[in-house]
């Protein structure tokens, strides 16, 4: 029952997570919102870990403070001038949400990791629900869309598995860092996929990311 409280409430809390960022990329500039939260969300449950587990080696701790400057870099491709007090709220907040969020889900037990998370998903369809009958009306996505958005979904509720299940086989802090550097991978097949030009910092954050990787796993 403990696991299955701590999913639900991390589904709650991860939910609103998402409404902030996707609300700050959608009014704000994503070269703001996107690194505060990536970056907060990795240093809240960083700082957690060792908290709990004490200061990793050496190497692993020089692979984390490179990872945070990197997740910087490769989401702030070109200059973005001053920020807006929305954008930093909703930055700072969706990284603090998610960052509860790991927070959470790393205090599953190893014998029950799919069971939390499925609570956590059944809650945060509850509170999307909720929120849609409250804010009418609201656009539905177009029926072509569907195979794509069923398709995110897979892949993030597969990411938190692996997450989970990273937490459970090694530090909390190594596992928040290396998930934060999903910005390197993104930017990296928009490049090769979508041929988008990259500028000078974000092949350096490139660098940094891949690093940071070698660093905390060897």
């Amino acid at each position: 029952m403990r696991d299955l409280l701590l999913g639900a409430l991390a589904g709650f809390i991860g939910e609103f997570g998402l409404i902030m960022l996707y609300q700050g990329l959608a009014t704000g500039r994503m070269g703001v919102v996107a690194p505060l939260s990536a970056i907060l969300s990795a240093l809240l449950p960083a700082c957690v870990g060792m908290f709990i587990a004490g200061i990793p080696i050496p190497t692993q701790l020089a692979g984390i403070s490179l990872a945070l400057p990197a997740v910087w870099l490769v989401s702030t491709g070109s200059e973005h001038g001053r920020a807006k007090t929305s954008e930093l709220l909703l930055g700072l907040g969706a990284g603090l949400a998610f960052g509860v969020y790991f927070i959470l889900i790393a205090q599953f037990s190893s014998r029950a990791i799919y069971w939390p998370l499925a609570a956590a998903r059944l809650t945060s369809l509850i509170v999307m629900l909720l929120l849609v009958m409250t804010f009418k009306p609201i656009p539905r996505p177009a029926l072509r869309n569907l195979p794509l958005i069923a398709t995110a979904g897979i892949l993030d509720s597969t990411g938190n598995i692996f997450f989970a299940l990273a937490t459970h086989t090694g530090r909390l802090d190594v596992a928040a860092v290396l998930s934060s550097l999903y910005p390197a991978v993104t930017i990296l097949l928009a490049y090769f996929l979508l041929k988008e030009r990259l500028v000078l910092k974000q092949w350096v954050g490139v660098g940094l990311a891949l690093t940071a990787i070698f660093l905390i796993t060897i």
